[in-house]
């Protein structure tokens, strides 16, 4: 029994591993790397509000990673500086991790499949049907920073789909997919840091099962930025696409739990 047992632990180990390794990757091509993690971190014994703060804590050397690999493409939308939206995203994930300790997620896990599948819809629109999409904004400077503002705090608060929020939005303001991953990149670990002070001291907070995930997601997270500024942009998209829709149909898929 003991050596089932310390066989299962290392198991669980390597599984965490390897969702943080994954979950960077994602989330340096499109986002959605939480809901990687939040199942694997759960299946260790962690509660599902446990798992989110130790994720959110967890993936956020992964973000800083993969934002600066690309910050020679990162750059304002829409008539909005970076700064501008920097800012915007700090207050909003300072608020969105406050957010998280005070109140159940259930309302915002309701919301997820939804945001997801908006944002995958759009982000087709924007690169496939979109008349003269490249260059071309369909969001103006307030419609923008509004959106950022939303996704700001619901990236300190929940953060699944955030990357995908973040891509649809900036494409729509008149990024090209290659810019608008990078700057949604680094707009991610601002908002991660913010959340991060937030809840870094939480009683709920896993610091066995962060380390190793934090690990694994910076590893991930580089891998997916040398993929992001060197695969044919193409392939980017459809890449995209398939796994928004692959994350949308779990989404509606699986059982709510707060």
């Amino acid at each position: 029994m003991r050596d089932h047992a310390g066989i299962y632990r290392m198991l669980i180990i390597i599984a965490i591993a390897i969702a943080g390794f994954w979950a960077g990757l994602q989330n340096a091509l499109a986002g959605g790397g939480s809901f990687v993690t939040l199942p694997v971190l759960m299946l260790a014994g962690l509660s599902p509000l446990a798992a989110n703060i130790t994720s959110t804590v967890a993936l956020f050397p992964g973000q800083v990673s993969t934002g600066l690999s690309g910050r020679h493409r990162v750059g304002g939308v829409a008539g909005l500086s970076f700064l501008i939206l920097m800012l915007v995203s700090l207050i909003g994930g300072a608020l969105g991790g406050w957010l998280l300790l005070k109140t159940p997620s259930t309302v915002f896990a309701r919301m997820v499949p939804w945001l997801v599948l908006f944002a995958t819809l759009v982000f087709i629109w924007g690169s496939y049907f979109r008349k003269g999409n490249t260059g071309q904004p369909s969001l103006g400077p307030i419609a923008t920073l509004v959106s950022q503002s939303i996704i700001a705090v619901y990236g300190g608060y929940f953060g699944g789909g955030i990357g995908f929020l973040m891509l649809a939005a900036l494409m729509m303001g008149g990024m090209s997919i290659r810019q608008a991953g990078a700057t949604k990149n680094a707009l991610a670990s601002v908002i991660g840091l913010t959340a991060v002070i937030v809840l870094v001291n939480s009683p709920l907070m896993h610091w066995r099962e962060a380390l190793i995930l934090g690990a694994g997601s910076v590893v991930g997270g580089l891998c997916g930025a040398w993929a992001l500024h060197r695969v044919d942009e193409r392939i980017l998209r459809i890449w995209v696409v398939a796994l928004g829709v692959v994350l949308t149909l779990g989404l509606f898929l699986r059982p709510i739990s707060g």
